[in-house]
């Protein structure tokens, strides 16, 4: 509507509508609502007139509390384990390795034993290679204790002297008994101690050797 057209109205005896009144907006609850920091208040004080909502802020607060701030290392999960219980586990472990090694270093001990004496043996065998002096000829039984057990070996009466005399002896090698002299003999029990069989010291009495005599010689056909 126009300026003129109000104007002849208003002459005539009308006058304009009034404006409606504005209200403030109102909350659910019928109060009015508040700008600012009250609407916080407000909502802090629906927060302590409910009692579930408290309860829920609170155990959400003791949660956070118990993972702790991110970034942070938990407590352990079994704090009953004592130092003494770790120190115990510790020991164990250390014993367990020392025994593993001590078997190990046994292990190897007896095959460098073993390795010694297969190459002690064979040097053995290269040097009294044909130097054996047993006789085809040999009719004579010296029997003599080796290895815990009475063994013998056929000579001849000058080789049974010499024998008794020191001046043979008798080496065990390759299942074989052999008739050598004094020297070889010496140099083999330095080469491989254990094969020496027999080794007569004339200087040393008669019962220390009871199978010297001949007249304690055996039948070949007794079995020992």
């Amino acid at each position: 509507m126009n300026d003129t057209l109000r104007n002849q109205l208003m002459g005539l005896g009308f006058k304009p509508a009034p404006e409606p009144e504005r209200r403030p907006a109102k909350k659910r609850d019928g109060s009015p609502e508040r700008k600012g920091g009250n609407a916080g208040a407000g909502r802090g004080a629906e927060r302590r007139g409910n009692p579930a909502a408290h309860g829920r802020v609170a155990k959400l607060s003791d949660k956070r509390q118990r993972q702790g701030a991110p970034g942070q290392a938990r407590p352990p999960r079994n704090p009953a384990r004592s130092r003494e219980d770790i120190d115990l586990a510790k020991a164990y472990a250390i014993r367990a390795q020392r025994e593993k090694d001590e078997r190990i270093a046994a292990e190897k001990a007896k095959q460098d034993a073993a390795r010694e004496r297969r190459e002690a043996r064979a040097k053995l065998t290269q040097l009294v290679q044909g130097k054996a002096l047993n006789s085809l000829d040999a009719d004579i039984a010296r029997h003599f204790e080796y290895g815990g057990k009475i063994k013998r070996i056929h000579v001849t009466t000058e080789q049974l002297k010499a024998l008794n005399a020191g001046e043979l002896g008798v080496l065990q090698t390759d299942g074989r008994y052999l008739l050598v002299d004094a020297a070889l003999l010496a140099e083999a029990e330095r080469v491989f101690a254990p094969a020496v069989a027999l080794k007569v010291d004339p200087d040393a009495p008669a019962a220390d050797d009871p199978y010297a005599d001949p007249q304690y010689q055996v039948p070949d056909d007794l079995v020992w």
